[in-house]
């Protein structure tokens, strides 16, 4: 599933200043568990949203003008290869790579996001699975992706080194991971720098704007930027490449508000690196 979706304004969410649900509550949650899904953080949010997000996501200018170009300049040739999309939403991102020639195995913990990917990818090779990404992937063989992309969805995990060991398993040696996530200055300065410490890893809350009404209730981790790139580190990454996306030119017709905003201050990171 892919978060922090776009609105008509700078900011896509209104911050809650509390945390509504102790990250030590958080039950442990098993892929072969349809009930556990639902206590995943990403599945939680998405149910009974997935299809207001599918109609928005693909033009919202967050998304369509800002995130998802950057991320795709951070794709080697797909051509070829074999891709898992991890947290593929209603399926955006695994249906370009299969038409631009690759094989994609694409996962999401919210029931409806996988029939949403599944009707967008009908025909091509894309197999839809449903999956929590908190737990190991465990019907896929080791070493078995040359690309993993993970856009907008790892802010719904909480222990990133465990997610991105997984990773690392799954790919062959030098195969490339590239996410976005949350820009955790943006984060921080827009929405929670009332909370007691930027450097701490930790549940909090936001609404969703700019998808109608009512605004959309979700919970996602924030963390500062040391967590992001040591996580990667020691999970046995190479960082090769970091992005705080500029908006695409087209945004200055369509919304010179936000691409000017944009272009002052990042909303999003995105991130290349290879498995060592």
């Amino acid at each position: 599933m892919s978060g922090f979706p776009s609105t008509d304004g700078f900011n896509p969410m209104t911050a809650i200043p509390a945390i509504t649900r102790d990250p030590g509550d958080l039950q442990t949650c098993h892929n072969n568990s349809m009930s556990d899904l639902h206590d995943f953080v990403g599945a939680r949010n998405y149910s009974g949203f997935a299809d207001r997000y599918a109609a928005a996501v693909g033009t919202k200018p967050h998304n369509a003008l800002y995130e998802r170009p950057a991320v795709l300049s951070l794709l080697p040739e797909v051509r070829g290869r074999r891709v898992l999309d991890a947290g593929c939403g209603p399926g955006l991102y695994s249906e370009w790579l299969a038409q631009h020639g690759a094989t994609v195995v694409a996962v999401d913990g919210a029931p409806r996001m996988v029939e949403l990917a599944q009707e967008r990818t009908r025909g091509l090779p894309v197999e839809v699975r449903l999956a929590n990404l908190e737990e190991p992937l465990d019907g896929l063989a080791d070493a078995s992706f040359d690309l993993v992309i993970a856009p907008l969805v790892l802010s719904y995990i909480r222990d990133w080194r465990k997610v991105f060991r997984e990773f690392g398993r799954l790919l062959v040696k030098g195969g490339r991971l590239v996410f976005s996530t949350e820009h955790p200055a943006f984060d921080w300065v827009a929405l929670h720098r009332d909370r007691e410490s930027y450097f701490a890893t930790e549940l909090v809350s936001a609404y969703f704007t700019g998808f109608g009404e009512p605004p959309h209730f979700i919970e996602y981790y924030r963390r500062p930027m040391e967590e992001i790139f040591n996580s990667l580190i020691e999970s046995g990454f190479l960082i090769d490449r970091v992005l705080e996306p500029r908006p695409a030119a087209e945004m200055e017709k369509t919304d010179p508000k936000l691409f000017r905003q944009l272009n002052h201050e990042p909303c999003f990171l995105c991130v290349r690196a290879l498995r060592g």
